[in-house]
């Protein structure tokens, strides 16, 4: 008897596992277009996601002839706390909400180097759809394909809500306590 009923779980199982599951309708907006998904951003994927990014950084530079950049953890501190206050102030800008610059806060991190650019955003979308949105505007693209830049800093901040503010800033290590360059 027991024998029989085991037989009659394990075919069940096997038979659950033959149906096809139901496929999950999307959520829609007003317009009734499909909403995306939320990305959702764990503690765990940090390193994960600055390397992702900085491996599509450094493709795009070697595809413009450009050295490619190394993450510096002083750039990334700048990052992180300029994401978190932009957060705070609830815009996206480059400026602090103690009227410091990018050069400022670069510079307040400890990195010796020179200040070549920064790009931000706000947005629900991943790292990557966030690097292409840079590299369709040429302000933005030409700060991730600087040829004097060889450090770059990424990091982001998110919301409960799922909004991500992003930073990325680019330096160039070798111009050691000079900080003249600006992001055009």
């Amino acid at each position: 008897m027991m024998r029989l009923l085991s037989l009659m779980c394990a075919l069940a199982v096997v038979v659950a596992g033959c149906t096809t599951p139901e496929p999950v309708e999307p959520t829609l907006g007003a317009d009734g277009k499909p909403l995306p998904r939320l990305y959702r951003i764990g503690f765990a994927d940090k390193s994960e996601i600055q390397f992702r990014m900085l491996d599509s950084v450094n493709s795009l530079r070697q595809a413009a002839a450009a050295q490619p950049v190394e993450l510096n953890s002083r750039l990334n501190a700048a990052a992180e706390t300029h994401s978190r206050d932009m957060a705070r102030q609830n815009r996206p800008w480059h400026f602090g909400s103690d009227g410091s610059s990018p050069l400022e806060r670069v510079s307040r991190s400890g990195y010796g180097g020179a200040f070549v650019g920064e790009n931000i955003s706000e947005t629900y979308e991943t790292e990557l759809q966030t690097l292409s949105a840079w590299m369709e505007e040429k302000s933005t693209r030409r700060v991730i394909l600087n040829k004097e830049a060889t450090d770059m800093g990424f990091a982001w901040y998110q919301e409960t809500n799922g909004k991500i503010w992003w930073t990325l800033i680019m330096g160039d290590g070798s111009r050691q306590g000079k900080r003249d360059l600006t992001a055009e």
